[in-house]
């Protein structure tokens, strides 16, 4: 019988960059099990949020952002704005674009969810966006709260030893 793992165990397996217009975009692979099984509200309605986060993300993975946010927005709307994965990745996108502070708000809503598999994302996230805008403390702030929360996230430990090799 097979042992099932959570799926924090896989977030350092299955978390990679993601290369889209020359920076990468992280998401969490999460069983939709587990997905499930978190949160309130009803069933029927985590499924169609959840779907709406799986089709969000493979038109991210295809490239077409604009369609990717639309449906990253309806998972919010329609059940579940604790869950912090949507969040990010809208954040993510707007990095993309330029939208720097756009962005900052919406990983601010990711680090504010209550269900969030890995909330070093976020932070990673937020270095990159104070470090485009040389704010240097906060991104290296940033990077470390990633690290406090994954000691083991390498993007974070790059970009953190990057950014301080650069400030010497």
């Amino acid at each position: 019988m097979r042992t099932r793992r959570r799926t924090s165990e896989y977030v350092e397996e299955f978390a990679r960059p993601r290369t889209t217009l020359g920076t990468f975009f992280i998401s969490l692979i999460m069983d939709v099990q587990d997905f499930l099984i978190q949160g309130e509200g009803h069933e029927e309605d985590k499924r169609e949020a959840w779907q709406l986060f799986q089709q969000a993300y493979e038109r991210q993975m295809k490239g077409e952002l604009e369609e990717a946010v639309t449906l990253y927005k309806k998972s919010i709307e329609t059940q579940d704005p604790d869950f912090g994965n949507p969040y990010n990745d809208i954040g993510a996108y707007l990095i993309e674009k330029g939208e720097l502070d756009e962005a900052i708000t919406w990983f601010q809503k990711a680090l504010q969810a209550r269900r969030y598999e890995s909330p070093a994302f976020p932070h990673l996230n937020l270095g990159r966006v104070y470090e485009r805008k040389g704010q240097w403390t906060e991104a290296i702030d940033s990077y470390k709260k990633a690290l406090v929360l994954n000691p083991n996230y390498s993007l974070a430990k790059k970009a953190l030893g990057r950014l301080i090799s650069s400030l010497n």
